[in-house]
């Protein structure tokens, strides 16, 4: 049958993906338009929504476009002194920085340049680049996967909203957990981070899911549809169900590895970070016969109050659907077997 097109790596692009088309020609368009009226966007969703896949692909993007300089840095490290590091290493960028006699040997990046003003000041290094970029009329992409509130992360996005003030052509593209994204908004030094557009992943469409998977197996309408139902929309569902029923076309006989998979790489790690009364709610939620909020709440013997939060808050971190007023149900698939075992 050949390589199995579906894959379980977090990640890594897949060869069969459902592309985010409407997200990605957002950013295009705005990271493109002849004014820089918009320099960050926020990817964010819950694990497993395909966040650095579409990180990637915007990355590839760009990477392409001749006008445009890409680099990715690893958000563990010193981002202010990685960036200015692979600015310093861009074939036929280096040329000009030394021409513009621009000396960061003090910060063990590059050469001792004769004549020239040695840096000692990191932020000051880099607005001296990107003035050099801004007269080549070249875009610089910066990409940042997973990022947490550290304070790395509070340096760099503090010296970033600088350069976007100092009118510098310098754009950034990073990936957050809802709650991990909020937590660094609400710094008080970073609450333009509040103004940026946030793209959040939420699931695919079933039909989308229905026509893949349609498409890869040579399957009926019927037996799409069952199994894009069975994913729930939920893109790394997506790519597990795809992955096993490449090798083993049977959804009888894979469904049990199916919901090993969903468990052990995604549910088990989304429920350790849930609080005592998260969990609670959960359950209440999983034993409900319909989601029905008012039932839950006499279950658990919550008053509304004491209930809101708490669903408020697995909303926001896109476990549970509240659309239907009343109602709650959860967003991932066999979320409330996984919620029963526990």
């Amino acid at each position: 049958m050949g390589n199995n097109p579906f894959s379980l790596t977090f990640g890594k692009s897949p060869i069969e993906i459902i592309p985010r088309i409407v997200q990605m020609n957002l950013v295009k368009d705005m990271f493109e338009a002849s004014t820089m009226n918009q320099q960050i966007y926020m990817i964010t969703g819950l694990r497993g929504t395909g966040k650095t896949v579409l990180l990637n692909e915007l990355y590839l993007y760009f990477n392409e476009k001749k006008d445009w300089i890409t680099i990715e840095l690893n958000a563990e490290r010193d981002l202010l002194q990685s960036l200015a590091a692979k600015l310093y290493e861009v074939k036929g960028i280096r040329d000009a920085f030394m021409k513009a006699k621009i000396d960061l040997s003090a910060f063990g990046i590059g050469v001792s340049v004769e004549d020239a003003f040695r840096y000692h000041d990191i932020e000051s290094a880099i607005s001296r680049m990107l003035d050099e970029l801004k007269k080549k009329k070249k875009r610089l992409l910066i990409t940042i996967d997973e990022v947490t509130n550290t304070k790395k992360m509070r340096i760099f996005a503090s010296a970033f909203q600088i350069f976007v003030r100092q009118d510098y052509p310098i754009f950034l593209l990073m990936t957050g957990l809802y709650e991990n994204i909020h937590e660094l908004q609400n710094e008080k030094s970073l609450t333009f981070l509040y103004r940026a557009p946030k793209l959040r992943l939420g699931l695919l469409d079933n039909d989308a899911v229905c026509k893949k998977y349609k498409n890869v197996f040579s399957l009926d309408d019927e037996k799409a549809m069952e199994m894009a139902r069975l994913t729930n929309g939920y893109p790394f569902a997506f790519q597990v169900l795809g992955y096993l029923y490449w090798n083993e076309p049977d959804l009888t006989n894979i469904r049990g590895s199916y919901k090993a998979y969903l468990y052990e790489l995604v549910y088990d790690k989304i429920w350790s970070e849930l609080s005592k009364k998260d969990k609670l709610i959960c359950k209440g939620i999983a034993n409900s016969e319909d989601g029905r909020i008012k039932d839950i709440r006499e279950q658990l013997g919550l008053t509304t109050n004491e209930f809101n939060p708490y669903r408020d808050r697995l909303i926001k971190k896109e476990i549970v659907a509240g659309d239907d007023y009343g109602y709650v149900t959860f967003v991932l698939p066999l979320f409330d077997e996984y919620v029963k075992s526990r």
